[in-house]
């Protein structure tokens, strides 16, 4: 009867145990979400609080063009150290993000012939093209390149990293003539 009883209080204090576990971690979760999910969510910032491009070539002000996908973990990874740029530079210059995912902007995405992300395009005043940076980058290397814009320096420099995302392509909405039955 005495085991029985232990037992049960065993079973009870291990389950009280396995609740307060659960618990904390969800609890854990959602106060420190920011912290675990801040990429993700930088991401998708980015591209709700972007200027339009149309915009950003037309208001004389150099433009630095990101594009990039919430899936690519190369985005996600570059995506604090992008923010920082944007909070230090946004009033000098357009930040412009741009989602491959997004059938909108298709004709950037052909225009600048990108096929790996992130790829970031730095533009001068008048619209050129000054540097094209593909895949992971360093911040200090950017920054270089920001700061050359206004210098209005000519030369195009292409910066291509091996870790960058290939683009996936989105056959969600792909048309066929079977496709209209």
């Amino acid at each position: 009867m005495q085991s029985e009883s232990r037992e049960q209080i065993l079973k009870t204090n291990s389950i009280t145990i396995l609740i307060l576990i659960i618990s904390i971690v969800m609890i854990s979760l959602l106060l420190f979400r920011n912290f675990f999910f801040k990429s993700t969510y930088l991401l998708k910032s980015f591209g709700e609080l972007s200027v339009d491009p149309e915009i950003a070539f037309t208001n004389n002000k150099p433009t630095f063009l990101e594009f990039y996908a919430e899936w690519c973990e190369v985005c996600k990874e570059m995506a604090p150290q992008v923010s920082n740029l944007k909070d230090e530079y946004e009033k000098d210059i357009n930040f412009v993000f741009l989602n491959v995912d997004n059938q909108k902007w298709g004709n950037y995405i052909q225009k600048f012939s990108v096929n790996g992300i992130p790829q970031v395009n730095l533009f001068d005043k008048k619209g050129n093209v000054v540097s094209t940076f593909i895949g992971k980058q360093d911040e200090i290397k950017i920054r270089e390149s920001i700061n050359n814009l206004e210098k209005e320096e000519k030369s195009h420099q292409k910066i291509i990293n091996v870790e960058f995302s290939t683009i996936q392509e989105n056959k969600n909405n792909e048309v066929s003539p079977r496709s209209h039955r």
